[in-house]
């Protein structure tokens, strides 16, 4: 099963049950690593034997490969900023409530504890919105889109957002929100919050529809002339094979690289544990702290992330390089989506 499984997402197929197997690779790992010990105790010289102790250990080291990055063994993506040197900053929580979960006040507690300079909530409906009302004292600006089929989306700001605009970039009732943001310096950032559908039997049968919005936000971001930040619930893992491409053609870089996975889902299953909520930016910004919240109720943990706006220091750190091959991917995937969500 490990072999199999290590082997199906390198067809890059879209039906959800092939996409599916991108997001347990430590647990394949894990699994991979008990039964290849378990059976190099019986196994004996016959060749079948030798092939599959060495088709076991190709799997495991395939999940490493993609998985090694987001720990502390890898080079950081993202720089420290430094203490002490005034960088202007931008904190972000990021929130999925869970639509039928109602422990807002703990929520609220985490918020306020955390004292984050924006919000972005996902899955929150009228009762979320009428909940975290309170909110609003503190946080005078907003973006609000609740939804009640598990895909509204609430953006609380301290800092002056511009233009915020709540956009339906492929599919009719999935929303995303687009603003600019004012730092307390007077600089001008793109913020990008996202929530596509999952591929699942339940939701999206292929992978389609959440690629092609996840690579159409990339190339916009890419054609920005200031810096940007996309955040939210991606439905998708840190290391899949369309995230990577996401980063590629956006240029955009991930804290999480020699860090930790940060993984955020499932809440109440420890040993089915994923990074699915992220938050992506360009080279602009260092980071200032990055940090997974507590159980609040929903399947989700909220993320918490301070970054550091230093413009003068970002030939520091770069994006990874994109090739033609990478572009007509992604137009490809961007054409075949925009089918999808009109059909």
């Amino acid at each position: 099963m490990v072999i199999l499984a290590s082997i199906a997402p390198l067809l890059r197929s879209p039906v959800w049950w092939i996409r599916g197997f991108d997001f347990p690779r430590l647990q394949l790992a894990v699994s991979g690593a008990i039964a290849l010990a378990g059976f190099a105790f019986y196994a004996t010289a016959r060749l079948a034997d030798v092939s599959l102790l060495l088709a076991l250990a190709a799997a495991i080291a395939l999940q490493l490969r993609y998985i090694l990055p987001f720990s502390p063994l890898a080079s950081k993506q993202v720089l420290d900023a430094t203490t002490g040197d005034g960088f202007d900053c931008i904190s972000i929580l990021i929130a999925n409530v869970l639509t039928p979960n109602r422990r807002c006040r703990d929520l609220m507690r985490q918020i306020e504890a955390a004292d984050p300079d924006v919000v972005l909530t996902l899955e929150s409906d009228l009762w979320w919105q009428q909940k975290l009302q309170p909110l609003e004292a503190s946080y005078p600006y907003r973006c609000q889109c609740p939804q009640d089929n598990l895909y509204g989306m609430h953006l609380y700001s301290k800092l002056e957002l511009i233009d915020p605009e709540i956009r339906f970039l492929v599919e009719d009732e999935i929303p995303s929100i687009t603003s600019v943001i004012k730092l307390r310096n007077g600089a001008r950032i793109l913020f990008y919050g996202l929530h596509p559908a999952p591929p699942s039997p339940t939701e999206n049968s292929h992978s389609t529809e959440r690629d092609g919005e996840l690579l159409m936000v990339g190339k916009e971001a890419n054609r920005q002339d200031k810096a940007v930040i996309v955040t939210g619930d991606l439905n998708d893992v840190a290391w899949s094979d369309t995230t990577l491409l996401f980063r590629r053609i956006s240029e955009l870089l991930d804290p999480r690289i020699g860090r930790g996975m940060f993984n955020s889902f499932h809440a109440k299953y420890w040993f089915l544990r994923w990074p699915l909520d992220h938050l992506f930016h360009s080279q602009e910004f260092r980071l200032c702290e990055m940090r997974r919240l507590g159980y609040f109720g929903s399947d989700h943990f909220p993320i918490y992330i301070k970054l550091a706006y230093a413009p003068d220091l970002s030939h520091a750190q770069q994006g990874e390089d994109s090739n033609s091959g990478d572009h007509a991917r992604a137009n490809t995937k961007i054409s075949e989506a925009r089918e999808a969500g009109d059909e």
